[in-house]
Parts: C-alpha cells; structure tokens; sequence
C-alpha cells in the first residue's frame, strides 16, 4: 500500500438517532418520523423527503408532513449503540478518531495485509454494523480527511464510495459547494450570490475575491480544501481546545426574557465540564442564529482563563446583546450556542490584588471572582454525590428551555 493510497475510511451512521428509533420499534419502519417535539431533534429519511430536518420547529415539520410522528428519544440507547458501531472499527485499526457520538475516521494503512484492500475493509465495516447491530451505515473511503467525509455524505443513504487517487478532483470538483466540511448556510448563501455553486467553481474563484468574501482565514482554508490539500492526519486520542453547547429553540421572540434563561442554562453545563477537567478557557464565544437559520457569533478573549457558570453566561449574555444590537430588524431566535476555547492545565486559582477593577466579576482570581468559583465547586461536589438535578442556579432551574433534552444535549457534547 502506498503512502498516497486511499486509505481514510469515514464512516457515518444513517439518520442516526431516528434509525434507532426504527430500529427498536420496528412498525416505524418505512414511515416519517422526528425525534423531539417542539423542536426537531433528527429526521428519518422518510420525514427528510417532505424537508423536514433538525432543528425546525416541530409545528413547521408537521405542516410540511402531515403523517409525521414524533418520538421522545431512546438517549441511553443511542449512546450504547453508537459507541457499537465505532468499536468496530477499533476492531481493524487502532488508528481511529471519533468526532461526534455517531461518526468517525479510521486510518486503515497499516492493516490491509490483514484483512484486505480499504475497500474491503468499509464493505466488511458495513456488513458488520448492519447485522451486528441493525443499522445502516455510509463509508467514504479517499486520501484525505476532508475527501473521506464528503464521499461519505455522497454515500449516503447506506452506501459506499471509494474516491481513487487519480479522479480526486473530477470527484470533488462537480459536487455542490455546500458538501465541504465547513461551509454551513450563510457561507454556502454568500458563495452562491458570487456565483459559486460547485466545488470545482471554488476551486478556481480569485483567491483574493475569496477572501474578501469569506476573510483570509476561511478563504485560503476552502481554497485549499477545493483542491483536496487536507495534511491532517487522524487523531485518535486528541483532546478537545474547546467545549461547547446548544439550543435549538424552535422560533422564540428575540428577548431577555427568552436568551438569558437559556444561556444560563447553556453556560452552567458548559462550565462544569471545563470544571470537571480542569481547563478554564480564555475565549467565550456566543452564536446565534436567526428564523431565516442565518447564524451569527461574536466571541472576546479574556486576560485570565474561566470556568465560572456565571461569568460564562454574563460574558456570552453581553456578547448576544451585541448580536441583537447589530441586527435589530431580527425578531426571532432559532438558536442559541456558547463555547469556550483556548484552553489551559489549572488545578487552583491565581490570585489578584482587590485593585476595585469594573471588571473584577469577570477575573477569576479576585475576590469575587473566588467567591463565583467556591459556590461553583460546592455545586459540583453536591452534584456528584446527588445527581445534576439535585442543585442548581435559580434562574436557570426556572428558565430552561424544556423542548430539547438535556439527554440529547449530552450526547451532542465532545469529551474534553
């Protein structure tokens, strides 16, 4: 096998979460159905024919499929039978890197004397998955991360493709520009107003035009994905740089009294994460995004890494203000998201002199940033012993938004 082989199988379960729940029920088999209730958590591919899709409000999926049926969510059974399908993977390759709870990487270079050509190996991955645990499962198999994802998206459903070395770019170049790892609405909406549509029109688009339109950053990163240049290689016991959290809210008026409660909420489970791991962060970074799924984020670094619930949500509360500010036309919220990125080893608290800052609410090592982080620590020993629900802040208790579990936020949520 040679270095340039294609040797980077992606492997994605099928509508995951709602082949679970035709999986366990089998007289939804063949039918539309959605996960969630308010708020559309995972669409089978029956209920995705009539455009019914995660995140839309459940009111919308049901006037776009009148036969819809809604299913409260199996969670622990999704955690059993994703973490299934991965460990097969495991079973031909230690070199794997899980990157959600139902899809991951598997660098098989190492193991085809073994067991056969990558593309063997995706067949048998398949095979396995299906009649082991009763699931459909898409495989991409291709030289790259980037390529390996979007083959197998192109798979879907239940399905396998192989991108050969020598027709990458005939591959890639005549697929839509929404199917790049990190192109999402608004990026895929400003491309198409340039008149880019396919990856192959990006691939060749003036790459100062590119990134005037998407910033340097992003730019030179999809110009370079346009023409497979992808040298990452698979991490399989990486640690997260951030840790994030969200919240689908259906269509909520664009007010305190709906974004503070749901932050709050959004922040005390990111925090005791960071917490729980030791790593504080100095970057909060808040998204929201609009009816029209448009989303915006604004993010701060801050001189000193935190872990506080209530700095996280007071900081990513100012950072959604400003978010409202610039777009006061916006009337309506679909979703909120915090996330806290660069992140540090702590064990303790540095300490800072009481100087009376403005901002001292927001330093962890004074003395009301000391206090924060105390009450922050006693809530995490009574939450150990009790459960998560045995304690909590008042105003996110009372504010939370129900319509989407916290089962199902949990499983969306990487390890640190």
């Amino acid at each position: 096998m040679t270095e340039s082989a294609a040797t980077i199988l992606h492997a994605d379960l099928d509508a995951f979460y709602a082949s679970v729940e035709q999986l366990l029920d089998p007289s939804l088999r063949g039918k539309p159905i959605a996960v969630g209730g308010g708020v559309v958590l995972a669409a089978s591919y029956e209920a995705k024919a009539f455009g019914v899709h995660g995140g839309m409000p459940g009111r919308r999926a049901r006037e776009l499929c009148p036969g819809l049926i809604f299913v409260g969510g199996n969670f622990r059974e999704y955690q059993r039978l994703g973490d299934a399908a991965i460990a097969v993977l495991g079973d031909f390759t230690p070199i794997v890197e899980r990157i959600s709870i139902d899809e991951a990487f598997a660098d098989v270079a190492g193991c085809t004397h073994l067991f056969g050509t990558p593309e063997e190996i995706a067949k048998t991955v398949r095979h396995r998955v299906r009649t082991e645990l009763g699931l459909p499962i898409s495989v991409g198999v291709a030289r790259t991360k980037h390529l390996a994802k979007i083959a197998s998206q192109v798979a879907k459903p239940d399905g396998l493709v192989v991108v050969d070395p020598g027709t990458e770019l005939d591959f890639l170049h005549e697929l839509p520009v929404g199917l790049m790892w990190g192109v999402g609405p608004a990026t895929e909406t400003r491309l198409a107003d340039a008149g880019i549509t396919t990856i192959g029109q990006l691939a060749n688009a003036n790459r100062h035009a590119l990134e005037r339109l998407l910033g340097p950053a992003a730019g030179e990163k999809l110009s370079a994905l346009a023409w497979n240049r992808d040298p990452r290689r698979l991490q399989p016991h990486r640690r997260a740089h951030s840790a994030g959290a969200q919240s689908a809210l259906g269509m909520k008026p664009a007010k305190p009294a709906v974004f503070v409660p749901a932050l709050r909420h959004l922040a005390d489970r990111v925090a005791s994460r960071l917490r729980a791991k030791s790593r504080p962060g100095r970057t909060v970074t808040a998204r929201v995004r609009f009816a029209d799924m448009r989303s915006v984020t604004q993010s701060i670094t801050l001189d000193a890494p935190i872990s506080a619930t209530a700095m996280i949500a007071e900081i990513a509360e100012e950072l959604v203000r400003g978010v409202l500010a610039q777009y006061p036309n916006e009337r309506a919220i679909s979703l909120l998201a915090i996330s806290v990125s660069h992140l540090e080893e702590h064990s303790g608290l540095q300490l800072e002199l009481p100087l009376d800052l403005d901002d001292e609410r927001h330093r962890p090592g004074t003395k009301k940033g000391q206090a924060r982080w105390g009450a922050d620590r006693a809530m995490d020993a009574i939450r150990e012993r009790f459960g998560w629900e045995a304690v909590g802040y008042a105003s996110v208790s009372l504010g939370r938004a129900s319509s989407v579990p916290d089962a199902f936020r949990e499983l969306a949520e990487k390890e640190l």
